[in-house]
């Protein structure tokens, strides 16, 4: 049976430690193909005898269809009671959190069938996860390798704040207006949930609690498209920049927190200067 997904995805120095090292993966070469030996090390085929072996085949749309197999260990079949669609939505969040924590690098690649075998599943679910994150812009396909993480830079981040504040910010003030201030008491422990998981000072933890609240609050203007398209923004406003900090410090992430404290006051006190200014500065914050 397919296994869900655990442990945290690790680099090419972790990829000669084996399997036992749990789901770590490995960077692979960025020049040439990749050759993957029984515990995920990665070589290069030269241009002698075995160049091109192996290689995976890709269709009209350039989705991959399997990357060097041969030399990697078996699979198990899937049992017909493991349902593929879970097995790849438990895959696609691993991986979107190993994009927040920077374990999947900036302009590495990483290949389905590698993966697969760090989380303990074959590497269709992966490659499906790997196909949805191309579609949400975090990877790209690699013809004949896999996939790259897309390298981003400070001002794609600036911009995904501007974006962010042009959609929230009338939305925050039309519900200002409208909303009960009962209502916006009841995403009170949302917000101190926010707080306690930026003290703890783990990026993951505080990216999520973060969008439950940011979601939690846009719901109430009850339009699902505009919820959708502000979850997409704040996920890729959560990619780590390349050659920038893993994370960000744990004073920065409780005060980012604490702005989700002092909102909900100012939107119960239909506040609609101190509204716009918080929503501004707070995505500003975060870029």
């Amino acid at each position: 049976m397919e296994q869900s997904a655990q442990g945290s995805i690790g680099t090419e120095n972790q990829a000669a430690q084996g399997a036992d090292d749990g789901a770590r993966v490995p960077a692979q070469s960025r020049g040439g193909a990749a050759e993957y030996g029984p515990f995920g090390e990665v070589g290069e085929f030269g241009e002698g005898e075995g160049a091109g072996a192996g290689r995976e085949r890709f269709g009209p749309a350039g989705d991959v269809r399997g990357e060097h197999t041969h030399s990697e260990t078996p699979i198990p079949a899937p049992r017909p009671v493991v349902q593929r669609a879970s097995v790849r939505g438990q895959i696609l969040d691993a991986l979107r959190t190993a994009l927040v924590a920077g374990d999947l690098r900036p302009g590495e690649v990483y290949s389905a069938p590698v993966l697969g075998e760090r989380f303990g599943v074959s590497a269709t679910p992966v490659r499906e996860a790997m196909q949805q994150l191309a579609l949400e812009g975090a990877v790209e396909v690699v013809p004949n390798r896999g996939f790259r993480v897309i390298v981003r830079g400070t001002r794609e981040l600036a911009e995904l704040a501007e974006v962010r504040a042009l959609i929230e910010v009338p939305v925050m003030l039309r519900l200002a207006r409208t909303v009960p201030a009962e209502r916006w008491a009841d995403l009170r422990p949302l917000a101190e949930a926010g707080v306690r998981a930026a003290a703890s000072g783990c990026r993951v933890t505080y990216a999520e609690a973060d969008r439950v609240f940011h979601r939690a609050l846009l719901a109430l203007g009850g339009n699902e498209q505009l919820v959708g398209i502000a979850e997409d923004l704040h996920r890729r406003s959560q990619w780590p920049l390349v050659g920038g900090p893993v994370s960000r410090a744990r004073a920065d992430l409780v005060a980012d927190a604490t702005e989700h404290l002092a909102l909900l006051e100012a939107l119960t006190a239909r506040d609609l200067d101190v509204v716009q200014a918080l929503v501004r500065e707070h995505f500003a914050g975060a870029a």
